[in-house]
């Protein structure tokens, strides 16, 4: 296989300045439900970015779990890797890639951490395997084998099988990314894709241009 030949032309829609939403918000809303309706698998699936101490960029998958008061919310050990390097910048992307429609919507911003009730309705609202799942990862830590984990699920599943419910652990919590930019993405034939990006302007409104793709 030649991997330098593997491409795909794209040609499903369009965008333009004409029909896009006057607020990015509202236009990701948009998308995004496009992209349920064509049951495109984890929609909400998008890839953060942080930077470490020393630089060094690191991206990972999370899952989009809430739209509100202008920020994206996902949510993670706050002592993972991730979680301390927010903690040093709290400046971060989002990207979001939906191949069944040809999109891409790049999205950057500054990252606060949620309310504990936010975190806590949501923690709660999570399957029983998931809440105690939080309990069990020390995540981004090194650890011996699978059995480590496995024995300390069981450990968990004992200690918490007395309680109406299990408590949210302090160092498990919620994120939102407030943007600043978002760039909405669509591919066209021949890599002549449009893009349009919205940027914040100090006063709070949004401006827009589009890019050369």
């Amino acid at each position: 296989m030649n991997i330098a030949d593997l491409r795909e032309e794209y040609s499903r829609q369009v965008l333009n300045e004409e029909a896009v939403e006057k607020d990015p918000l509202l236009q990701f809303n948009k998308w995004f439900q496009e992209a349920l309706d064509v049951k495109v698998k984890e929609p909400n699936a998008m890839t953060l970015s942080t930077v470490s101490a020393d630089g060094q960029p690191h991206g990972r998958i999370v899952l989009l779990k809430g739209l509100e008061d202008g920020a994206f919310q996902f949510f993670t050990n706050y002592e993972s890797h991730k979680g301390r390097e927010l903690a040093q910048n709290n400046r971060a992307s989002l990207t979001f890639f939906w191949a069944d429609l040809e999109r891409q919507v790049r999205i950057e911003g500054r990252v606060t951490k949620l309310t504990e009730a936010v975190s806590s309705r949501y923690y709660h609202s999570r399957p029983l395997g998931s809440q105690i799942g939080a309990w069990v990862s020390l995540q981004s830590e090194s650890i011996p084998d699978r059995e480590f984990l496995e024995k300390k699920t069981e450990d968990f599943k004992m200690k918490f099988s007395g309680l109406a419910e299990i408590p949210k652990p302090d160092y498990w919590g919620g994120y939102g990314l407030v943007p600043a930019l978002i760039e909405f993405w669509q591919g066209r034939p021949s890599r002549l894709h449009d893009r349009i990006v919205f940027k914040k302007g100090a006063d709070g409104s949004w401006g827009t241009e589009r890019l050369s793709p």
